[in-house]
């Protein structure tokens, strides 16, 4: 493909997405928002060999000028929909898709900082404006020469780094004393199951259910973790000999958002009787993107005494897949975990350790330039305006609550904390889940469920999550009499 050639493409290629972008903006009751594929309809619709001969130009005339990808739609399930509330948002925006493309078209490789210095130089700024967004200590930035920020690809990634730096730094701080220690980590039962799969990776657990170094705390009727348990739970562990080496706190759990306290947890941490206290992890991946607005700040209560902390923008602040923040206080715990240099690598500034080379940082050696997408993200809509997709969606959510309270028919089960709404039938768990069903089955809404441990028994719920930028109040009232008119048949 020449330049030319691919300059031409590219051009109906955003012809095609801002299409698409405006089909969902101005006709979103033309698309299903749940794919309504059924199991290999679209694997059984393409040919079943590759071909020998390229198509070179006919390939975008067959793309484009054919509608071949139109075609493909029935396959999508619609994230950018205005009424896609199934999962927290993956959040896209023009100012995200453009950095990607440069970002691709430049095709650099950032493993080191001699690899690319603008590549590491522009992610090390960018992270650092983001924790000063965000309302985080100094002391995770950069500029503070002692911590810093690093683009992962996802929040499940961020945990088993933040796992992997903190089993490091326990097993040498056990050494010294000639111990094999038995590690145990904690979270709260509400915690992402990445953390669980993080210690499977790291060998820590053999199963899901294995809990030889796995102890989920019970929870309050909030749904937060509660401190005391954590500390009854650590203190069992030390006083049997083991080792408590790893908790991870979280500001917005999937299932309810519910936000654990931070401050409680982390003053339990300091007051476990270790010589190195246990690594306190901080999984933000949602919610943390709140803490652009000022009010929604005091979830980061005792964050200065975190190890380490992660928020997604990939989620909530605009930038496309992939896109993980990940700080952490002590940088030289992260890299001592994962640092290895084998002469292919070496080179004249990182010897002399005068640069900062992110392959240190996280699994991969190999690492994109995600930084171009937030900091084109940041820069076009600034911090007001980041700030202002915040609160739209809170507010929604807040109005969305309203009407579910103003039916008798239905209940709330959790505190709403930001964006997202969990409610059921007061009936039973049956007919919220066949309201769920038919909701989904309708195509004009799509909704995901949780079975949250409350203080009377589990119980089924819908989560209503509001995030899509498209999504606006006429949408929501609308959804709301779509639920209405389905409870009927309840």
């Amino acid at each position: 493909m020449t330049p030319e050639e691919f300059e031409r493409g590219a051009a109906q290629a955003a012809a095609f997405i801002a299409a698409y972008w405006s089909r969902l903006q101005n006709d979103p009751a033309s698309l299903s928002v749940l794919s309504t594929s059924k199991p290999g309809e679209v694997l059984g619709a393409l040919p079943d060999e590759p071909p020998v001969h390229g198509a070179s130009n006919a390939l975008l005339d067959e793309l484009f000028g054919k509608q071949e990808l139109d075609a493909l739609l029935p396959g999508l399930t619609h994230w950018q929909h205005p009424n896609f509330y199934a999962y927290f948002p993956a959040n896209i925006s023009g100012p995200a898709v453009i950095g990607e493309l440069l970002a691709a078209g430049l095709g650099v490789q950032g493993m080191l900082w001699a690899t690319s210095p603008a590549c590491t130089e522009l992610e090390m700024r960018v992270l650092d404006w983001l924790a000063g967004m965000l309302g985080l200590p100094e002391t995770f930035t950069h500029a503070s020469g002692t911590g810093g920020g690093v683009i992962q690809g996802t929040a499940s990634e961020a945990v088993l780094t933040a796992l992997v730096a903190a089993r490091h730094r326990a097993v040498r701080s056990c050494r010294g004393a000639g111990e094999k220690p038995h590690l145990t980590l904690y979270a709260s039962t509400q915690a992402h199951s990445s953390l669980i799969k993080a210690a499977m990776i790291a060998g820590l657990a053999d199963s899901p259910d294995d809990r030889t170094h796995v102890r989920l705390i019970d929870v309050d009727s909030e749904l937060r973790m509660r401190p005391d348990a954590l500390a009854c739970a650590m203190q069992d562990d030390l006083a049997a000999g083991r080792t408590p080496f790893f908790v991870c706190a979280t500001l917005g759990t999937t299932a309810s958002t519910a936000i654990d306290p931070l401050r409680e947890i982390a003053a339990a941490v300091r007051a476990h009787a270790a010589d190195v206290p246990p690594w306190l992890h901080v999984d933000a991946a949602h919610a943390g993107a709140a803490c652009v607005c000022p009010e929604f700040r005091p979830m980061l209560n005792g964050v200065e005494h975190a190890d380490s902390f992660c928020v997604n923008p990939h989620k909530w602040l605009l930038t496309n897949f992939d896109c993980d923040a990940f700080f952490v206080r002590d940088k030289r715990a992260l890299i001592d975990s994962m640092s290895i240099t084998p002469e292919y690598l070496r080179n004249t500034a990182s010897d002399a350790g005068a640069v900062t080379d992110f392959r240190d940082w996280h699994v991969p050696l190999g690492r994109r330039f995600r930084a171009l997408k937030l900091w084109m993200v940041i820069r076009w809509y600034g911090l007001e305006g980041l700030r202002h997709h915040i609160r739209s969606h809170a507010a929604l959510a807040a109005m969305f609550e309203s009407l579910v309270r103003s039916d008798d028919r239905f209940e709330i089960l959790a505190p709403r904390t930001l964006n997202l709404v969990c409610f059921a039938l007061r009936a039973n768990d049956a007919a919220s889940k066949s309201l769920l069903d038919r909701i989904n089955a309708s195509g004009r809404a799509y909704l995901s469920h949780a079975v949250l441990p409350l203080e009377s028994g589990p119980r089924f719920a819908l989560r209503m999550a509001v995030g899509s930028p498209n999504t606006r109040e006429e949408h929501v009232r609308e959804t709301w009499r779509l639920i209405q008119h389905l409870a009927d048949g309840a």
